[in-house]
């Protein structure tokens, strides 16, 4: 396992903010999920994947067995540590700590990129910015995996609204809750190979709430 340091650039106030808050996060409730997320795609083995933005790994858990060249990365200290404990004992996986915003690879590096629940968090251009980084570190054919909640999220509208569909609650850190259109414009300079929204009901506390999340697949366009 390889742990490597990237300087991080970009709003020097945004991102201390941020990263503040997902540290304290991070740091407060530790590994939270538990188990891997269910039904990542089928990918050849040997496929250079990158994920975008590992938080405690959950997403990482699940694709340690699939044969993939795996490099996962995030701005957090505090959620690279977390992920760190997710991985057997000489596992292969590369962990980064860098900011999506100024990702630390060369033009072409991957296979497939997933984004889950990452642009989410980021300001309106940051969220242009690193779609556009996404497009250079992939291959040509190279596919993006991408995950963010929808405006139709039990959610949305709670908190401090900082921008159009962008929520801020007490936690400190941003949500931006996404509808169809707006991810698809996202990554114009992409091929849309689908754009689903999947809305379902989870149980708090004896009560029911709305969940909805945008799922969608892209292709880089070849030369």
């Amino acid at each position: 396992m390889q742990i490597r340091n990237e300087i991080i650039r970009g709003d020097p106030l945004m991102h201390n903010r941020d990263k503040e808050a997902w540290e304290k996060d991070y740091s407060a409730r530790g590994p939270v999920w538990s188990g891997a997320v269910p039904g990542l795609p089928f990918l050849p083995v040997s496929s250079r994947v990158l994920e975008l933005g590992c938080g405690n790994g959950k997403t990482l858990a699940g694709m340690l067995n699939k044969g993939w060249e795996v490099t996962a990365t995030d701005f957090s200290r505090n959620a690279v540590s977390l992920c760190r404990q997710v991985l057997p004992c000489g596992s292969s996986c590369e962990l980064t700590l860098s900011d999506a915003r100024r990702l630390p690879f060369r033009t072409g590096s991957f296979d497939c990129v997933f984004a889950y629940h990452v642009l989410g968090h980021l300001a309106a251009d940051d969220r242009v910015f690193v779609a556009d980084g996404i497009e250079r570190i992939l291959c040509p054919g190279g596919s993006l995996f991408f995950c963010e909640f929808s405006k139709e999220d039990f959610r949305f509208g709670k908190g401090t609204e900082t921008g159009p569909g962008t929520f801020v609650r007490g936690n400190g850190i941003s949500t931006h809750y996404f509808t169809e259109e707006e991810v698809r414009n996202l990554f114009l300079q992409f091929d849309t190979e689908s754009l689903d929204k999947k809305t379902w009901t989870m149980r708090i506390r004896g009560r029911d709430y709305t969940r909805s999340e945008i799922y969608a697949v892209f292709k880089k366009q070849n030369p």
